[in-house]
């Protein structure tokens, strides 16, 4: 491993933005398994995706957010 691409691994792992995007993807494969679920077959994760974003996004942001302030207080 060379010492940029560690580096580059180091700041991912501390970035809260990279943080925030495997929170993010963690919600939606978890609507994809309950969707699919539903479904009774795989709905992928394009649709889920999608679903996520029109439906829940705003809504898992906002209570995210409100429990990080909790956090920092």
């Amino acid at each position: 491993m060379t010492d940029e691409s560690h580096n580059s691994g180091e700041f991912m792992s501390r970035s809260s933005l990279y943080q925030e995007f495997l929170a993010e993807r963690e919600e939606i494969l978890r609507h994809k398994w309950l969707e699919s679920e539903k479904a009774g077959r795989d709905i992928g994760f394009e649709r889920a995706l999608l679903d996520w974003i029109r439906n829940y996004r705003d809504g898992w942001r906002n209570a995210r957010r409100s429990q990080q302030c909790i956090h920092h207080n």
